[in-house]
């Protein structure tokens, strides 16, 4: 039975409007003002109001004002009822929302007319919204499982086929199994800060257009998360997956040509295969990522497959991070010195600052180890900050003790150069200890100063300010693009290990070394070669007119105490005859 709510004000014509609609088998409520009838229309919901036009107190334009401005009753169906035949009236209350207009005296047939079409397109309405309901819930469940960025399946679509991938397994044994590939973008948010959200989306469209192409048919693809896709194989053999994951890292990291802008990046892929699916797809799937996890190494494109060795490996880490977290408060770290001599003089002229975490059970922990997972939790700018500081106060003291300039190199990580405060923090921290900002080198490596060059420019700037020198670390490892490093303001280059190991024994580890002296003296830099371990290396470097060296050859990093003895003792390193 559908409701009818009359608001009239007249007696007469509200008793007669009710007869007739209770006639008509309608269930009628009366009111008999404006403001009884928007409180009885929001307590009753009815399917349909008549209401009066003219009526003191709150007329009937003010009560259709009022129900479309609360959503409960905003799509109720409102016929006016009116002595006035005016068209400037009439088009008024259909302006103001308005469903129909009756102009009284109207017949019964006209009145039941008005009502049933109005209500017949209600329900038209309601079915119709009922409708787009279902399909945009059912979209939305679609969605659920569909990335709407590249289209591909999510993580709960692999879930579901690699269980009836299991499932048809147990029953159909085969000598080759099951794999599944976990592949990472490397740092992919660097693309998102240096070259836009817009560039990071188009790069994850293009890498899962490439993931598409050389899966195809013969595997299942899905994005697992933001830069992270999952890989299903059937019937594959654990001697094939090198092969095809060599491949898969070949074709996804081909430059991406975007806006002009050629964009690099690595990758990384875990995998893991058996040929007796046992547990869950999450089980194995975790299996891959943890693969994945561990086949992390900056600036490579590097694939692993998972063992159970991995598992205790990812339990000790969870350990380390779990301790990491208050070694900062405990004062279990240490600052390490390395220190930089002169390759004219043979004197110490500087040293590198190097964090040691002495834990109280584990012992002394590999920075390798605790750095990114450090900076995976943030809290490698706590640290850095304290690296800094603590480095700057021992170069002030040992700056008193030698009287004469030492300079101290402090390494800066990727989240600390982002800092928008980061000019400010240095600033005061000099301003805290005292130091002299021209015995102060920030290092950075390659990759952090080019990935936003117009950035960078702006922050480096900044720090020259302030008198400090900026040099670049690991020099030669990155994709360096040698029109924007000219641009830089910076003042030295440190010359990598990988470089100085392999000067015995490779002709291009030698070309590179050559190049990069000759183009940091061109642009008047600095040149520091670091990891000099015999004199072969040392004649080498000297020869070429490098100006300084940090390495095992003259001392490894020693601790603060140890260095403060070594500038005292001024002890020189000493070169072979010409």
């Amino acid at each position: 039975m559908k409701t009818i709510l009359i608001i009239e004000d007249d007696e007469l014509i509200r008793n007669n409007l009710l007869e007739i609609l209770e006639f008509e088998g309608f269930r009628a409520i009366e009111a008999e003002n404006g403001r009884i009838g928007v409180q009885k229309a929001r307590a009753y919901h009815p399917d349909l109001v008549l209401c009066d036009v003219c009526m003191p107190e709150l007329d009937g334009y003010g009560v259709l004002e009022e129900l479309r401005s609360n959503v409960q009753t905003a799509t109720m169906p409102v016929i006016f009822l009116t002595a006035k035949s005016d068209k400037s009236d009439v088009r008024q209350g259909m302006n103001s929302g308005a469903d129909d207009y009756l102009i009284k005296p109207c017949s019964v047939s006209e009145l039941l007319g008005a009502i049933s079409s109005r209500l017949k397109k209600q329900a038209v309405l309601i079915e119709r919204y009922t409708e787009q309901q279902q399909q945009a819930t059912a979209a939305i469940r679609r969605g659920a499982m569909l990335d709407p960025l590249t289209h591909l399946p999510t993580r709960g679509l692999l879930y579901q086929h690699l269980h009836h991938l299991m499932a048809s397994f147990a029953q159909f044994p085969s000598s080759r199994g099951i794999a599944i590939l976990c592949l990472n973008l490397q740092r992919f948010h660097l693309i998102n800060s240096g070259f836009g959200h817009i560039a990071g989306d188009i790069v994850l469209q293009m890498v899962a257009n490439r993931l598409s192409k050389v899966v195809q048919a013969n595997g299942f693809l899905a994005r697992l998360n933001g830069d992270q896709f999952g890989i299903v194989l059937k019937d594959v053999a654990q001697e094939e997956l090198g092969e095809f994951a060599q491949l898969l890292l070949d074709r996804v990291t081909l430059p991406c040509m975007i806006d002009g802008h050629e964009i690099r990046f690595h990758a990384n892929v875990g995998m893991t295969w058996t040929d007796q699916p046992q547990g869950t797809p999450q089980d194995l799937l975790t299996q891959a990522e943890t693969a994945q996890h561990w086949c992390q190494q900056p600036g490579l494109n590097r694939y692993r497959l998972y063992d159970t060795e991995l598992d205790a490996l990812e339990v000790e880490r969870r350990l380390i991070e779990m301790d990491l977290t208050k070694a900062i408060e405990r004062a279990e770290f240490q600052v390490h010195y390395q220190p930089q001599v002169d390759l004219q003089t043979g004197r110490v002229v500087g040293m590198e600052s190097l964090v040691r975490w002495h834990h109280p059970v584990r012992g002394v922990v590999s920075p390798a180890k605790f750095i990114p997972i450090a900076e995976e939790l943030g809290l490698i700018v706590p640290l850095g900050e304290w690296i800094l500081t603590t480095a700057c106060q021992h170069a002030k003291r040992w700056q008193i003790l030698c009287m004469q300039p030492l300079r101290v190199s402090v390494n800066l990580s990727m989240r600390q150069f982002q800092q928008p405060n980061l000019p400010q923090r240095v600033e005061a921290i000099l301003a805290e200890t005292g130091l002299d900002p021209k015995l102060l080198t920030l290092e950075l490596t390659e990759s952090c100063v080019m990935h936003d060059v117009e950035a960078t420019i702006l922050t480096l700037k900044a720090l020259k300010k302030l008198g400090i020198e900026i040099s670049i670390d690991d020099f030669g490892t990155g994709y360096s693009s040698l029109n924007h490093l000219y641009q830089l303001p910076i003042d030295a280059l440190k010359i990598d290990r990988s470089f100085v190991k392999q000067i015995r024994v490779s002709a291009g580890a030698i070309a590179i070394s050559d190049a990069i002296i000759s183009m940091a003296k061109g642009l008047k830099l600095h040149i520091v070669a670091e990891g000099i371990e015999d004199k072969e290396q040392l004649a080498f470097f000297r020869k070429r007119g490098c100006d300084a060296i940090q390495g095992f050859l003259y001392s490894p990093p020693i601790s603060a105490i140890e260095m403060e003895a070594l500038l005292l003792s001024d002890r020189r390193l000493h070169f072979a005859s010409a």
